[in-house]
């Protein structure tokens, strides 16, 4: 097992940062007003949520807010349109359900019960894992433990209520099932060595994807115990990636909660107090003078490993794999998903959801980055009557169902700063979208809904007007290509694209 060095922050930098940023993200005590109401997000440990959760969340959305529950992309839940009046009886119910942050063990009293401290404990509940971490058949490492490892260091350790609600963390243990195109301040992915499993990690990005040699074991053998060698393919293909520092080092999966920890102290102790990301400190400091930071705070060797330059993930994800049956790496047992009308559920979608679980898996449900939803550990004689439950729900189980191909902000009708109502219009859309075409709706250029590039986005213009963008790899939306199109005819346009692609 790894030691922590307990250095004190104080005595690193004098003046590290130790108020919390500030952020008008929404949380479980952070209700934010919205145009059709407050928003209220519940931040769900691994994505998971128990049955009798669900209802709990259903109930209250129906009898405090608009009965409308999203589903987010970071795997988590927001109950939209709460009334005003209604917030502390919906924040009493959620918490009384186990939904909070876990209570900070503390000698003070005052600290351990204000709402200030609970709210900072909640923000800092940020870390990302495959909705299928544990049951993937292609998985490498079991990331569930060491996820909950990680919540218990967040909301442990005062200090880092002083990190922004957005500052977050991925666990990639090799699945296919995962979301790798979403960028993290902070991130592990699970690769093969000679002696076991390591995790390669990076800072303000993504595991670059693509093609990864075999471990050389050859490589391994003058190496520190902590930065062990993946050999990476020169010339291995990948997509356009955001990740800014790359593989860096691997370690031991026991290593990894030690590491988190002196990277979040190094991060509070050098960025200053208007800094919320890693991306921005990395622009002050360079990777090399942040990993020596952070070494103050660990006693095994911290620094670049070369040779993880080129390290690409092995394993391809497939986020169809999110819809659906699949089989479970357990003989016999399958997860079901299915994805929501651009990823919102009512109340009594929600309990049915629940039902379901109940019935015919194992109680629970898992909320993806993509804004669906999987039924986990379901009997193969159980799968039919799942699947038929999710499809009465008014889910898409079927990855080429137009609604599997849509992502829309809550638009106009639920956002001041949208300029059209992208739900409704997602929903027009879904009706014409051609075959094999993937489009982000966008009401404004934050791109709230979708944290990956989508091939396409139609960002709005005018109510009922998008301008169409084509991924082509630069940063942004890509390359405008029309300007000003109603939803018909970006329906066109669309497919007339995807006809040209297809023929290039």
């Amino acid at each position: 097992m790894s030691v922590l060095t307990q250095a004190s922050p104080s005595t690193v930098v004098p003046h590290a940062a130790a108020t919390p940023r500030p952020s008008a993200c929404p949380g479980l005590l952070r209700i934010v007003a919205a145009r059709d109401g407050g928003i209220c997000r519940i931040k769900l440990p691994g994505g998971e949520l128990s049955a009798d959760q669900a209802r709990v969340v259903a109930d209250a959305s129906a009898r405090h807010a608009a009965g409308v529950i999203e589903l987010t992309n970071r795997a988590n839940l927001q109950v939209r349109g709460v009334r005003s009046g209604h917030e502390a009886a919906l924040i009493a119910e959620l918490v009384d359900a186990g939904l909070g942050p876990t209570p900070r063990r503390t000698t003070d009293a005052a600290d351990s019960s204000s709402t200030a401290a609970v709210s900072a404990a909640d923000d800092v509940r940020n870390v990302m894992i495959s909705p299928a971490a544990g049951r993937d058949p292609f998985a490498l490492i079991d990331t569930t433990p060491l996820c909950a490892g990680l919540l218990t260091l967040l909301q442990g350790e005062s200090r880092f209520a002083a990190l922004s609600p957005k500052f977050a963390l991925l666990l990639d243990g090799g699945e296919r099932l995962a979301s790798i195109d979403h960028p993290h301040d902070v991130w592990f992915a699970a690769t093969e060595s000679h002696d076991g499993v390591r995790f390669v990690f990076g800072l303000a990005g993504c595991p670059p994807a693509g093609v990864c040699g075999q471990a050389n074991a050859s490589e391994f053998a003058n190496a520190p115990s902590s930065t062990h060698a993946v050999t990476g393919v020169q010339n291995a293909t990948h997509q356009s990636r955001v990740d800014a520092t790359g593989a860096l080092a691997a370690i031991l999966p026991s290593q990894v909660a030690a590491l988190v920890r002196a990277l979040l102290h190094t991060f509070l102790d050098l960025a200053p107090a208007d800094t919320t990301r890693m991306r921005h400190l990395l622009a002050m400091h360079d990777v090399d003078a942040l990993l020596q930071h952070a070494q103050r705070y660990v006693e095994f060797p911290l620094s670049r490993d070369a040779t993880f330059a080129e390290w690409r993930r092995s394993t391809p994800a497939d986020p169809a794999l999110r819809l659906g049956a699949h089989a479970q790496r357990v003989s016999g047992t399958w997860h079901a998903g299915g994805q929501p009308p651009l990823g919102r559920l009512d109340a009594a979608m929600l309990q049915g959801l629940a039902a379901l679980a109940q019935q015919h898996g194992n109680g629970t449900l898992r909320a993806t980055p993509w804004q669906s939803v999987l039924l986990p550990d379901i009997p193969t004689h159980a799968l039919p009557a799942a699947l038929a439950g999710l499809n009465a729900l008014g889910l898409a189980c079927d990855p080429a169902h137009p609604i599997a191909r849509l992502i829309a902000c809550a638009g106009s009708s639920g956002c001041a700063k949208s300029l059209a109502d992208t739900k409704a219009d997602a929903l027009q859309l879904a009706a014409l979208l051609p075959a094999n075409v993937d489009v982000h709706l966008s009401g404004c250029a934050r791109s709230c809904a979708a944290a990956h590039c989508a091939p396409y986005t139609l960002l709005a213009a005018a109510p009922g007007r998008y301008d169409l963008y084509r991924r082509d790899g630069r940063p942004g939306f890509g390359q405008c290509v029309a300007h000003q199109l109603t939803i018909a005819q970006a329906a066109d346009m669309l497919d007339h694209l995807s006809r040209s692609d297809t023929d290039a």
